[in-house]
């Protein structure tokens, strides 16, 4: 069985990562998973300066999921690079950064950074709910998400995946637009816009009144918008959203994703990204599938 697939040029030995957010940078979970299982590690939201995030509280437990309201509280690219970088390059795996930022010219600052690293890709993080300057504007109007995309790929040296909003109308608008300013691949869906109220207090659970939904409640419409993305668009989708099962990362490539990230379900398994792995090549020994490329869009 081959396992392996390519997206934009690069080699992942199998087609699951980790979800921005959910894994630190690799080193907060690497007592628990071998990275080297993993096709690759995608890493906490970097910018070009240190972010404190939001106040708190800014996580809480909702039916089916979770909200977040971390506001990509982050250590900066300096750290990054020293710290967590030269960590990763320990282990064989693809290393994929999320870039965040404020305004167009603090994301090039971070690109241009990484660009004599080992980083094997960038993921462009265009569309964080609970960040109120900047990155909601970028990824829900598609000629900011068009202008942002092409200064970023005029910049980069690594191919570019850019991140989608779930919270548009229309996700295939936003996913042309990335896809005619030259992005490499995409990335979704990120978290949907939620909030809750504590009826007794009569007050907001999150500081910040909303936060990003995650988690398995989610999932139908990740998977409904990576069918969707695909018919729209020819190039590569990781897809996530929910992940909790190999049952539900083999919906994904069915609905057209080359590629799957597991998110939420760390935080409640942090075993989750391994059994995942084993259990897609469990499903392909039972059916007698040889190249893990032949699930990608074979829904009927």
């Amino acid at each position: 069985m081959n396992t392996e697939v390519k997206i934009a040029g690069v080699t992942f030995k199998n087609p699951v990562m980790t979800a921005s957010g959910t894994f630190g940078s690799g080193m907060e979970y690497s007592d628990f998973v071998d990275l080297n299982r993993l096709g690759a590690v995608v890493t906490k939201g970097v910018a070009n300066v240190p972010w404190e995030g939001n106040p708190t509280p800014r996580v809480a437990e909702v039916y089916g999921g979770m909200l977040n309201a971390i506001g990509l509280q982050n250590p900066g690219i300096d750290v990054f690079i020293e710290r967590d970088l030269a960590f990763l390059k320990n282990y064989d795996t693809n290393v994929i950064v999320n870039v965040c930022g404020k305004t167009v010219e603090d994301y090039l600052e971070v690109v241009e950074r990484l660009s004599d690293t080992s980083v094997s890709m960038l993921e462009i993080n265009v569309s964080c709910p609970n960040v109120k300057e900047g990155a909601i504007a970028f990824g829900q109007k598609a000629d900011s998400l068009y202008d942002i995309t092409s200064q970023i790929k005029r910049k980069a040296k690594q191919p570019v995946i850019m991140k989608l909003s779930p919270n548009v109308t229309d996700i295939t608008e936003m996913a042309k637009a990335a896809e005619a300013a030259g992005a490499d691949a995409l990335s979704m869906i990120n978290t949907i816009t939620g909030m809750k109220i504590d009826i007794h207090r009569k007050k907001f659970v999150l500081a910040n009144k909303t936060g990003g939904m995650s988690g398995p409640a989610v999932k139908p419409v990740a998977v409904r918008m990576v069918y969707q993305t695909a018919q729209a668009v020819k190039i590569p989708i990781i897809g996530m959203g929910g992940i909790g099962s190999a049952e539900d990362a083999i919906e994904f490539l069915l609905a057209g994703a080359s590629a799957v990230a597991v998110g939420a379900m760390n935080f409640v398994n942090p075993y989750t990204t391994v059994e995942v792995v084993e259990g897609i090549e469990a499903y392909m020994k039972q059916y007698g599938i040889e190249n893990v490329t032949d699930l990608v869009g074979a829904v009927t």
